[in-house]
């Protein structure tokens, strides 16, 4: 009797376990906009980035009003942020600017590396009306003398094209392309 019972016991909590486990949900990915360079040119780097806290999780983060964040609990970056947005800017960055001699921080060596764009993202979500937004400081340092080449902040919108998550996640995407513009406009002078 003690072992049916215990064996039943056992079942019990291992339905309970599994029940109570979060879904594996859904995982996004931001990508680069264009085709990939081929051959070498200037030396780009970019990072460190630094987010702002609400954003620095992995979860994505819609505004429901001006002073309300919904985090989406089943609707995560499909790894860290920070490296995801730094990876992208510097594909989009080499894209603009014909190099494939781009780097993500952090690197070894500065000798190959003519810019270094350090990026301060303050805002990096989706809201309510449909759009996605972002802020961005950034700093585009000269290398090896680290003067400062150029240093602004980026603000846009983009709509989403649907209802959804992974539209969120696209208009994102479209929103690192046109930091990247940005950023490539100065640095092609």
């Amino acid at each position: 009797m003690i072992p049916r019972l215990t064996a039943c016991l056992f079942a019990v909590a291992l339905v309970v376990g599994c029940a109570s486990r979060p879904a594996p949900g859904h995982f996004y990915l931001l990508t680069p906009d264009g085709p990939a360079p081929s051959g070498g040119g200037p030396g780009i780097g970019v990072g460190p980035v630094a987010l702002a806290g609400y954003i620095d999780r992995p979860n994505l983060v819609v505004a429901r009003s001006p002073h309300q964040l919904d985090v989406a609990a089943d609707h995560r970056w499909a790894g860290d942020l920070s490296s995801a947005i730094a990876r992208v800017t510097a594909a989009n960055l080499g894209r603009r600017l014909g190099t494939g001699n781009v780097l993500v921080w952090p690197w070894r060596g500065d000798q190959d590396i003519a810019y270094q764009v350090i990026l301060d993202i303050r805002q990096f979500h989706g809201t309510a009306d449909g759009e996605a937004i972002i802020e961005a400081g950034w700093r585009a340092h000269e290398l090896p003398s680290r003067k400062v080449a150029a240093s602004r902040t980026f603000t846009a919108r983009e709509p989403l094209r649907a209802d959804g998550h992974a539209a969120l996640v696209a208009a994102q995407s479209k929103l690192l392309a046109r930091l990247a513009d940005d950023i490539a406009s100065v640095l092609r002078r």
